[in-house]
């Protein structure tokens, strides 16, 4: 067989069922042996919402995604969604081609080190030199890809050896098991926890990689421990659960930090420090690192202990080891009943454009359980992270490691495509949806049930949100938008434009239950941000 096609086999014996891109000429060899293949191949409009989409398959499964581009351009493009996913521990395969390596008849035409353009962002960047070497980097990348700490990783496969012929075969592909931590450790936190004054748990990105199999609800339960999660960790545990406390997703003034200041031992499960810290420890607390890899140290963080292994096994074991314990419910319940207020405030406003709060509060309850609430960046990530509580792993995708604009639309069509029966709603700022708007045809083309709500402000919000905070002047961040009604329906999408807030609810019903793309418009009131402000925050929780 051709190397083209033993690459496209090896994928296959590792599990690959989707692969994303835009093929070139050097891609055409792969092409023509993914057309025999079990492997179904989405071509997309871009090479960034590719490996977008690859990626967020590799978020959501655990398992590498995977996305093809031709070489020169096709291949930098890659380049932000690739240190999307090293940055975010997500598994994603890039594959790009080369011209020939043996004979170059077109001199350096369209030729760049991409080998080396990734190196710095991938945990791995090899050029494939010969046919025979397939089977065994095919199964070193997948393996790299998604074992602990997850990541990018990339293969060069040029135009020249794709044809090469090959007797080699598919190496079988095993998954990496990890063990629990040591058990003296686990003995030793036992007992500090069982020693503890006030001992609460941060859920942070590393709970939401794996099946935790209840491990950690087991744990609570037993302990009655409070808990916290970062924006990253949201919904590892059901927060509607009557120990979740909220979300690290403000200042160190907001009414969760306020609660985790009175912690004399603070659990933090999954947490590295790429995710953008959910708390800082105080200096007489005690830190208990909760991980599949060692602590690593720096400004704001820390850990006196550590449990290194499976989350899942060594909570298990943590949670035989521990006492059942009766926390004073009252030391937290008004800090939390302050905080439900605070994130109450505003959310029946009927004032437009449409408050954030209000906004948030019906899209939880439109959407189920299990419905999958997909973000890009900007300032709607920090209201949905505050107000927005996850009921399942995974459900509510933001990105608070490489925080890409850009990346809602194709990471919520990645969602559609593996889970077709699941609901999907994409909430997406004017400026990041712009980014990536050419792949709505792609949405179209594939046939998804997918709504896309459109939070329109005519700015980089976030941004002139920092700017106001830092008393600095209205300058720059301004733009105009096309009429995303009638964008939609130029790509055969259904456009709808909210004109009061109490359309908001009933427009995104009607979508979900119509099926097909819908684009939703909704002018959003970001006036509210400043109440997120650090001194606006130490004004209302000075007296917790």
């Amino acid at each position: 067989m051709k190397a083209a096609q033993l690459l496209v086999k090896s994928l296959e014996t590792a599990g690959v069922t989707h692969m994303f891109g835009v093929p070139g000429e050097e891609n055409l060899a792969m092409l023509d042996a993914l057309r025999e293949s079990t492997i179904e191949f989405i071509t997309t409009r871009d090479e960034q919402a590719a490996a977008f989409m690859a990626a967020t398959m590799g978020r959501l499964t655990g398992r590498v995604g995977v996305a093809l581009a031709t070489l020169g351009p096709g291949a930098t493009n890659f380049t932000t969604s690739v240190a999307y996913a090293q940055l975010g521990a997500v598994p994603l395969l890039v594959i790009t081609g080369q011209k020939p390596i043996r004979k170059r008849k077109q001199a350096e035409f369209q030729i760049v080190d991409i080998t080396g353009i990734m190196k710095p962002i991938t945990k791995m960047s090899r050029t494939i030199l010969g046919a025979d070497s397939i089977p065994s980097i095919v199964a070193q990348a997948v393996r790299m890809a998604e074992s602990e700490r997850p990541g990018a990783v990339h293969l060069e496969l040029a135009e020249d050896v794709a044809e090469d012929e090959t007797n080699a075969q598919p190496i079988a592909y095993n998954p990496t098991h990890y063990p629990t931590a040591n058990q003296d450790d686990i003995a030793a936190v036992a007992k500090v926890i069982n020693e503890a004054r006030m001992p609460m748990l941060v859920v942070a990105h590393g709970a939401n990689r794996h099946p935790l199999n209840g491990a950690l609800d087991a744990f609570i339960a037993k302990t009655n421990m409070p808990f916290i999660t970062s924006q990253l960790g949201k919904g590892a545990v059901d927060e509607t659960d009557e120990h979740y406390l909220g979300t690290g997703a403000l200042s160190a003034n907001d009414y969760v930090h306020r609660a985790l200041a009175k912690a004399d031992v603070v659990l933090v499960a999954g947490y590295d420090v790429f995710e953008k810290p959910p708390f800082f420890p105080g200096k007489d607390q005690k830190i208990v690192h909760i991980n599949f890899f060692p602590a690593e140290y720096g400004e704001v963080t820390r850990a006196d202990m550590e449990l290194v292994g499976d989350i899942a096994a060594s909570m298990k074991e943590l949670t035989e080891r521990v006492e059942s314990r009766k926390n004073d419910p009252s030391v937290l319940a008004e800090i939390k009943q302050a905080n439900q207020n605070d994130i109450a405030d505003k959310s029946d406003s009927d004032s437009f454009p449409v408050k954030p709060q209000r906004l948030v509060r019906e899209l939880r309850e439109i959407m189920p359980a299990d419905g999958i609430v997909s973000l890009d960046n900007g300032m709607h990530k920090l209201w949905f992270a505050r107000n927005y509580p996850a009921q399942r792993p995974n459900t509510l995708l933001l990105d608070n490691a490489l925080a890409t604009m850009g990346a809602g639309l194709p990471a919520a069509m990645g969602s559609k495509m593996l889970y077709p029966d699941k609901t999907v709603v994409a909430v997406v700022g004017d400026g990041g949806f712009m980014m990536n708007v050419a792949d709505l045809e792609t949405a179209v083309r594939r046939k998804l049930n997918l709504v896309v709500v459109i939070l329109n402000d005519s700015g980089y919000g976030m941004i002139k949100w920092k700017q106001a905070s830092m008393k600095l002047a209205d300058f720059g961040l301004d733009f105009t938008n096309p009429d995303f009604v009638q964008l939609a329906q130029s790509f055969g999408a259904v456009g709808h434009r909210i004109t009061g807030a109490k359309e908001f609810m009933p427009v995104v019903k009607e979508a979900i239950a119509a099926g097909g793309v819908h684009i939703i418009d909704v002018p959003v009131d970001y006036s509210e941000n400043s109440t997120l402000d650090s001194e606006a925050l130490k004004a209302r929780t000075k007296d917790y």
